[in-house]
């Protein structure tokens, strides 16, 4: 006679083959999900696990930066630990432009009483490869007042060839490399100062004060700039250092715009970031500088989009902070918060404020 069927073992059985079942459906649903996130925010997961890839760079050794209004240079000098000359050094400014006509205007007007020549080098292509006007030479009306101190040329950039993988950064290199001819063409000599920065990395008139009457400065340091996003309404951190002053040598000093020494000038002025006027000028930037790489979608590129992002204070391109420790990712998360200060800031915009509104506290609404 057949053995008794236990109802109970095959629903057990049963049970449990529906658990496995859904075992399995949620592990590929996990894995489904963790694939579109790496699809749609790669990059995102990336950064934000950078501490556990990356490490960062050597900390930079910094000079406290002493200054105030109504003291005399030789007691700012001896403060810093150097001495005053008998007479001042000429500073020799070599910028590459690209279009940032505005941030020029404001460079140019704050640093004109110390500069011997502004050194001014733009290309008809963008370090991307793409076509682009010579944006300063089709407005040197505007800078006449700087005309007899500015030294111009041109680059002939590269145009990008559909398939090519030409890295942005070495179209980048080769024009940094040709400024070199232009700061000789200037008329620089030994023992001047000669300072390498971006057009919207501009020190403050009392650090060119500091590197015309003192001696006993370090041949090369770097300055150390308050870096702002989208306008001065916010303040980011004091990281951005790329720009720096050199005590000009012919046979050593080569334009660069990377780390070069361990010293670094405290406090040394400003860094506007994407500090644009107008829409067009943000998608301008956005696909034409070398981190183009960035926009992932068209629609990064959306007018709209970017104003609200810009009112708000959050990323362009919706990537995580560049950190290397996870607390300074999680600290810097989220939206830049706004400042009602406008203390501190270069005396041209402010003396200017009327035209500059879009650089102040309240004016993040651009132009079309």
């Amino acid at each position: 006679m057949a053995a008794p069927i236990n109802k109970n073992r095959v629903s057990s059985s049963g049970s449990k083959h529906k658990v496995k079942r859904l075992h399995w459906v949620l592990l590929a649903l996990l894995v489904s999900l963790c694939v579109l996130g790496i699809i749609f925010h790669g990059r995102k997961i990336s950064y934000f696990f950078r501490p556990l890839w990356d490490n960062p760079p050597a900390p930079f050794t910094r000079i406290p930066h002493y200054y105030a209004e109504n003291v005399s240079m030789d007691q700012i000098c001896h403060l810093h630990g150097w001495s005053l000359r008998s007479q001042p050094r000429r500073i020799f400014d070599a910028i590459i432009f690209s279009n940032e006509l505005d941030m020029l205007d404001i460079r140019l007007h704050e640093l004109q009483p110390y500069v011997t020549k502004f050194i001014i080098l733009e290309s008809n292509t963008t370090f991307t490869g793409i076509p682009k006007p010579h944006y300063f030479e089709s407005n040197r009306d505007r800078f006449a007042f700087a005309r007899e101190q500015t030294v111009h040329g041109t680059f002939p950039g590269k145009l990008a060839v559909q398939g090519s993988n030409e890295d942005p950064f070495v179209l980048e290199g080769r024009q940094r490399a040709a400024m070199n001819s232009l700061i000789r063409r200037a008329g620089i000599s030994n023992g001047d100062i000669l300072l390498m920065a971006d057009t919207d990395e501009i020190p403050s008139p009392h650090t060119l004060k500091l590197l015309q009457w003192c001696d006993g400065i370090p041949p090369v340091m770097h300055l150390e700039l308050k870096h702002y996003m989208y306008s001065y309404e916010f303040p980011v951190d004091y990281s951005s250092w790329r720009a720096t002053a050199h005590v000009y040598n012919g046979q050593h000093t080569q334009y660069r715009h990377s780390r070069q020494t361990e010293v670094m000038l405290a406090d040394a002025g400003w860094h506007c970031s994407f500090c644009f006027r107008h829409m067009w000028e943000f998608v301008f930037k956005m696909t034409a500088y070398s981190h183009a790489d960035r926009v992932r979608y068209k629609s990064f590129l959306s007018h709209s989009r970017i104003q609200d992002i810009i009112c708000r204070g959050d990323d362009l391109f919706d990537m995580l902070p560049e950190e290397y420790t996870f607390k300074d990712i999680i600290k810097k998360m989220g939206s830049i918060p706004p400042s009602a200060s406008a203390v501190h800031l270069p005396a041209y915009l402010i003396q200017n404020a009327h035209r500059f509104k879009f650089l102040l506290p309240g004016g993040c609404l651009r132009e079309m």
